[in-house]
């Protein structure tokens, strides 16, 4: 099979990179392949079917009509297995594919700690990075009657895997390798918030804690025990300790790799016809100014749109994003931007307020915000990720940051011309 455009991945990014090569090229062929099969699905949306809220038919973010408008070919179920940079040829299972340009949006894939006793032979034990996975997790604990489930990791997925959770009723116990909940994205007060939230819900959280074995019984999960020595008998374990980037094909064929695949400001990577963008790709940091794999939904849309519009012979830029996580725990909606928690803070400034529901913190450097917490009430953040993404010194208002009627109005008027509301967030 030969293409102009080959697409690995049918995810956010590479439906963006289909509207970046349609908005220049209408008529250049373009071959997506996708490891999963299901045409496309909104990934943040697992955790509301896994808790029963919305059906299969609802997880779609782009229609079968999508794909016949602009005549792409998506073939489902292809894994790749290697890259022939020098003859332009993509390898896979089902055969190989030559192409023109090729865009790298694999995403990325479930990490599996080293843990005695695994085996992923064994039923009842689970990851939940991808729809799939989703839908076999919701059909073992109806099919089981599952009343109390473990999940290692207390970052974003393992608290988005408990809000399914609790739709059904299960007592969780959430085993947590850091000192707090979120630890990526949340200093210790907010932490704390969301613990104390799980907790009335009857959830139990072990910190500075992992699981180091596994017991089964008839090829089925029976106990885990930790680290702590702890022993915690069940019949699920959710493993949600993070994702890599998924890079194993592009190995050994000359592309630039550290954590994840390097790309310049037009998402190209060291060789000029191949482009990589999502969550497998590293790209600049605008707070930062540094390259940084930013796994999530917004910088994967912009990244593939650039991408995907430089394919087909356009000139755009990619100017950077920063991290933004976004997650509702039994009704509480916690959104982050940029650097949440700092060590140094002769370099920062940190303002709070808390009123027992709510918490608001804004971290200031230079008189300019790079990170802010909001929790219990999220309405205007949109205006802080405005503040941040037009690096805007706020000196001027600094006073009102952390009022309840801060907005756009209360910015002065030379400001106000710079905000612009960044892409959405789904939560």
């Amino acid at each position: 099979m030969e293409t102009k455009y080959l697409i690995i991945g049918n995810s956010i990014a590479g439906v963006s990179c289909i509207e970046g090569i349609r908005s220049i090229d209408n008529v250049g062929k373009i071959v997506v392949v996708s490891k999963e099969d299901i045409q496309n699905y909104s990934r943040p949306l697992i955790s509301y079917y896994l808790a029963g809220k919305i059906s299969e038919n609802s997880m779609a973010f782009r229609s079968a009509e999508f794909y016949k408008e602009n005549s792409i070919e998506l073939i489902l179920n292809v894994t790749a297995l290697s890259i022939d940079t020098k003859n332009n040829t993509l390898i896979t299972n089902t055969g190989n594919i030559r192409f023109e340009k090729l865009l790298i949006a694999s995403g990325g894939s479930p990490i599996v700690p080293n843990i005695q006793g695994y085996s992923k032979d064994i039923q009842g034990i689970f990851t939940f990075t991808s729809f799939s996975e989703a839908k076999k997790l919701k059909k073992y604990v109806e099919e089981e009657k599952i009343d109390n489930a473990v999940i290692l990791g207390g970052g974003l997925i393992g608290l988005k895997c408990a809000e399914g959770l609790l739709e059904h009723n299960i007592k969780i116990h959430m085993v947590e390798l850091s000192d707090r909940l979120l630890s990526s994205t949340l200093d210790k007060d907010a932490s704390n918030f969301i613990e104390t939230v799980l907790m009335e819900k009857g959830c139990v959280v072990y910190k500075n804690d992992t699981i180091e074995n596994i017991y089964s019984e008839n090829n089925k999960i029976s106990k885990v025990k930790l680290k702590s020595g702890k022993e915690i008998e069940t019949k699920l374990l959710v493993i949600a300790v993070g994702v890599k980037p998924e890079t194993s094909f592009v190995k050994d064929t000359g592309i630039q790799c550290n954590r994840g695949i390097l790309v310049d400001q037009f998402m190209k990577t060291n060789i000029s016809n191949i482009f990589a963008a999502g969550d497998v790709a590293e790209g600049k940091n605008l707070i930062t100014e540094k390259s940084s794999l930013i796994a999530i939904w917004p910088v994967a849309a912009r990244q593939g749109k650039i991408a995907g519009i430089n394919m087909a012979g356009g000139s755009a830029v990619y100017e950077g994003m920063f991290p933004m996580n976004a997650v509702e725990i039994a009704g509480v909606p916690v959104i982050s931007f940029g650097i949440t928690a700092v060590d140094n803070l002769e370099n920062y400034e940190i303002l709070k307020k808390s009123d027992g529901k709510t918490y608001k913190k804004i971290v200031l450097h230079n008189n300019k915000i790079v990170g802010s917490i909001f929790l219990g009430k999220i309405e205007r953040s949109g205006i802080y990720a405005g503040l941040i993404k037009n690096q805007i010194n706020v000196a001027e208002f600094k006073s009102f940051l952390l009022e309840e009627d801060f907005g756009l109005l209360i910015l002065p008027e030379k400001y106000r011309k710079h905000i612009v509301v960044g892409d959405g967030i789904e939560v």
